[in-house]
């Protein structure tokens, strides 16, 4: 491909309207051009390696049987009703009205009533397709004989991001594979999904990116485990907490935290209420210097104070017991109370998948001092005397986290306006609260899996997650099977997707330097940049266009800067920029000497070679590339 033909317009300058690096990289580039708030339009070299890593995608997922169909990117209401997710996605699902509604609006306001619009959305644009698969296949698939079955889409998504950022990486618009498994049974879902699991992994490695599958919360798609498949970039937005000695790794929301063991705090004390006087007194630390008396002539130690934390469950509880596990019950309730060791911070999903609660709310500051009588700072579990938290006590559920099982001594908000109390024991003082591990789990901390490792910190950006379903949409929506007793049964489902777009830009988060975009051989737009740095010289040209032939001849991917009028300065500049693999670089003062340089783009390497070697060359270097990434194995 000549550059001089090619749709492209590199900019030196960075954007300013982009906030990451591939976002700006990309731009810069003119592989990306904004359309509107988080809408791409993707200029060639940008769809070539979203085409790569489709092929990537099509290839390792057809090695494990499974079929690829296209639905529609237009859903029915009807169909996000049966699933009861009509109403709980959120703002984030487009919703609309056709024609046919259109028109029975306004007949309605012609007859002088005035119709709520909204209750007319009859379609959305499709941001996941768990409901459209179901309704193919419970229409489709009747026998047990048929199943297991695996079909995929790839294919455009919408969703109404608040705040569409960071151009690929989380817009409104984009690529995605989702893939949905149905099974007879548990068993069976569980092989499939780590046989996808598996698959996910041959997808990363072969694409040429550090990365790491993490267990994760299953969000708002549903179901009973997953994990997320992170590429892992400085720039990502989630904290990844991985073990040193095993192979648990886990999103931090997810991270489980050790069992601490309890320091010594002397002798068990009675709660002295309200004992300490602690104007202003708000932090942790401060608090914790603060505690000051006989006992305790240096003060306390951080992990002998306590943190309180209200929130506010929005959505009933359906259970009245615990998760497995956990001591304790709890009943449906409005606030939940959360108590944590001073030097730990609490996980708000932990919280709300204890309790099994759809939205979980920390409760705004104004009406959390109305309810516990007293300012930020001095709130704690216990209630003060004629307050309305201890008016409803009995109905507020108080979590406490698992490091403070067995504890003594603590500090707490005294639920007075500038006191604390010392001596609090939970299971002693805190009737009925539930012990469970509720905190974010921290680097260094001690992997409770193996109880050997210690956990490692990275930052991640979530490309692709694989989940267990279990049977929340069959049952929903009836997709069901008959075994060989001619029994009816909802088919257990499994949902596995990739982020298409995001995780190219994922890999320029991870490949790049001060000069431009280092592609990952497998899905680098073209793998050879040739450069006529003076293609008004015949000879120059000569040999640049027969070098292209050939490389072209033998299955390598070209693209021939043979734009007149440039210097090549500029022409280094923009090749630095593209940033693809290898640079073969054709110029009167080498042919002078019989030479091509030919240079590597990630070690800057340079190797002079004679024009009639540069095939061999070419292809030397992409061995040594790919041998390299197979032995990093993607990690």
């Amino acid at each position: 491909m000549k550059q001089s033909k090619l749709l492209i317009q590199t900019l030196r300058e960075t954007p300013r309207d982009a906030d990451v690096v591939s976002q700006q990289l990309m731009i810069r580039a003119g592989m990306i051009q904004k359309a509107a708030a988080g809408i791409y339009s993707y200029l060639p070299l940008a769809y070539r390696s979203i085409r790569k890593f489709e092929e990537i995608v099509r290839e390792e997922l057809g090695r494990d049987g499974c079929q690829e169909l296209l639905m529609p990117s237009v859903l029915p209401a009807e169909l996000w009703q049966e699933s009861g997710r009509w109403t709980f996605y959120g703002d984030e699902l487009l919703r609309f009205c056709d024609r046919k509604a259109k028109a029975e609006i306004a007949e309605r306001r012609a007859r002088g009533e005035t119709p709520d619009e909204r209750s007319f959305y009859n379609f959305c644009l499709g941001p996941t397709h768990e409901e459209v698969i179901t309704d193919i296949v419970r229409k489709n698939v009747r026998s047990y004989k048929q199943l297991p079955m695996n079909l995929f889409q790839i294919q455009t998504k919408f969703r109404d991001e608040r705040r569409p950022r960071f151009g690929l990486m989380r817009g409104r618009e984009f690529t995605m594979k989702d893939g949905y498994s149905f099974h007879v049974d548990d068993a069976d879902a569980d092989r499939e999904y780590w046989a996808m699991f598996n698959a996910y992994k041959r997808i990363f490695g072969r694409l040429g990116v550090k990365f790491r599958p993490v267990e994760a919360d299953s969000g708002a798609i549903g179901g009973s485990f997953t994990h997320e498949f992170h590429v892992l970039a400085g720039s990502g937005e989630d904290a990844i907490l991985s073990c040193d000695g095993c192979e648990y790794t886990s999103n931090s929301e997810k991270t489980e935290a050790p069992q601490l063991p309890v320091g010594s705090c002397g002798d068990r004390f009675e709660l002295k209420r309200d004992h300490f006087c602690t104007p202003g007194v708000v932090g942790q630390v401060e608090q914790a210097a603060g505690m000051i008396d006989t006992e305790h002539p240096q003060g306390m130690a951080l992990a002998q104070t306590s943190k309180f934390y209200l929130f506010q469950v929005s959505t009933a509880i359906a259970e009245t017991h615990p998760a497995p596990g956990v001591e304790g019950t709890y009943s449906d309730v409005h606030y939940v109370g959360v108590v944590l060791r001073g030097d730990h911070e609490v996980n708000p999903v932990k919280v709300k998948n204890l309790l099994g609660a759809n939205a979980l709310d920390m409760v705004e500051i104004n009406e959390a001092e109305a309810f516990t009588g007293a300012k930020s700072g001095f709130m704690g579990p216990i209630p003060g005397e004629g307050t309305r938290f201890a008016n409803v006590r009995a109905s507020v559920a108080i979590l406490v986290d698992q490091s403070l099982k067995g504890a003594v001594n603590l500090t707490c908000g005294a639920n007075r306006t500038d006191y604390h109390h010392f001596g609090l024991d939970p299971e002693r003082d805190l009737k009925g609260c539930i012990f469970a591990d509720l905190r974010m789990a921290q680097e260094g901390d001690t992997c409770p899996r193996c109880g050997k490792g210690r956990y490692q910190a990275f930052r991640g950006i979530e490309v692709g997650q694989v989940f267990k379903l279990g049977t929340k949409y069959s049952k929903s929506m009836g997709c069901t099977f008959l075994d060989d007793q001619g029994q009816e049964h909802p088919m257990v489902m499994g949902c596995y997707g990739i982020g298409i777009t995001r995780t190219v830009a994922a890999a320029i988060e991870q490949n790049y330097d001060a000069d431009g975009i280092i592609w990952p051989w497998p899905i680098a737009p073209y793998q050879v940049h040739l450069l006529s740095l003076d293609p008004g010289n015949a000879e120059v040209a000569a040999v640049a266009d027969r070098v292209e032939r050939e490389l072209e001849a033998a299955g390598f991917e070209v693209l021939h800067d043979d734009r007149e009028g440039m210097s090549p300065g500029a022409k280094f500049k923009d090749a630095d920029l593209l940033g693809f693999p290898l640079r073969l670089m054709v110029g009167t003062k080498g042919l002078k000497d019989g030479v091509v340089e030919l240079r590597d783009r990630r070690t800057k390497a340079v190797v002079k070679v004679k024009p009639e070697a540069a095939v061999a060359e070419v292809a030397a270097a992409r061995d040594r590339i790919m041998q390299e990434l197979e032995t990093a194995g993607g990690r």
